[in-house]
């Protein structure tokens, strides 16, 4: 999503012909990092190397949670934080206590709630490339997972959707660590169905081909979802979704426009049986005129000029 932010704002930098530097601390990607056994030292090596430069900057758009806090309260700089977890962990109350001052995005409104009285300066919703997803206006004969199997997200129950309406299910989904127990004990019987295909993690060609190809993506979970992207990359696709309403999923869904929020698996099937009634290029247009890539650097952009104004109280001067 960074990527995405930063490209969009490099494009409308005028005629700039350049990309972006990328100042790169880690040679590869370290989630997927074999190798690294303690993230946080590069973490910490990324903070230097954007302290060290930071004069440079107008404004610096933080996307680590809170680790920049200590330092760049301390700092003469025009600063935004963008969180994109899940934010009712009691832990985290003494934390933005502390900093009340930081000025925070977040991705939906729903994500806020346990913080409510932190310093909110905006909602900016997630948004993708319009040319990343290919809409396709006829539905498949398949349902879809993406995203993770975790017991939050509620996989098993997806495969039970999927069972009872008798379509075949196609799962991508990563596990990391502290998940790999419930995929082991939950999920891994359930694939043997000979209807439930689990495929993994996949790339983004995969996944525009998987969502574009797909009759509806279920999003059955049960959490307060901080957004949700699995939701507007099947609508980039055209391709419809059935979501239980916790979180961001009533900000982000439209109800009998781009899909269909149940509260409970028979709800989801009867949903199911409404989904051709649905136009895949209306789901299409809501994507474009929401969750697109520029609608989201335009956004930011303008929360960065309320920032930088000299009368803004948000500057953070030692």
């Amino acid at each position: 999503m960074v990527s995405y932010l930063t490209e969009e704002l490099v494009e409308m930098g005028g005629d700039s012909t350049t990309k972006a530097e990328l100042v790169a601390v880690s040679p590869c990607a370290l989630r997927l990092s074999r190798e690294c056994v303690d993230p946080y030292i590069y973490h910490t090596l990324l903070l230097e190397q954007v302290f060290q430069r930071h004069e440079l900057f107008d404004l610096i758009h933080f996307h680590i949670d809170y680790l920049h806090f200590p330092v760049s309260r301390r700092l003469e700089l025009y600063q935004l934080t963008t969180l994109h977890g899940r934010l009712d962990i009691p832990d985290l109350v003494p934390l933005y206590r502390e900093y009340t001052q930081m000025p925070l995005t977040s991705i939906s409104n729903a994500q806020r709630k346990p913080l409510s009285w932190a310093n909110w300066v905006v909602n900016v919703y997630h948004g993708l490339p319009r040319d990343l997803f290919t809409p396709r206006a006829a539905p498949g004969k398949y349902l879809a997972v993406v995203g993770r199997i975790s017991p939050e997200k509620r996989v098993d129950r997806a495969i039970r959707i999927a069972l009872n309406v008798g379509m075949p299910l196609k799962i991508a989904a990563k596990v990391d660590k502290p998940d790999r127990e419930y995929f082991t004990h939950v999920i891994e019987p359930m694939l043997r169905e000979p209807s439930i295909e689990f495929l993994g993690e996949i790339s983004e060609p995969e996944k525009n081909e998987l969502l574009g190809h797909a009759y509806a993506l279920l999003f059955p979970i049960e959490w307060p979802e901080p957004f949700g992207l699995a939701m507007i990359e099947a609508m980039a696709c055209g391709t419809p979704v059935i979501a239980y309403p916790f979180g961001s999923v009533p900000e982000v869904l439209d109800e009998g426009q781009t899909g269909f929020i149940v509260r409970d698996e028979g709800e989801a099937v009867q949903a199911l049986e409404k989904v051709e009634s649905l136009d895949r290029m209306a789901c299409r247009r809501v994507f474009e005129e929401r969750f697109s890539a520029d609608r989201m650097a335009r956004e930011y952009l303008a929360v960065y000029s309320c920032l930088c104004e000299p009368e803004s109280t948000s500057r953070m001067i030692s």
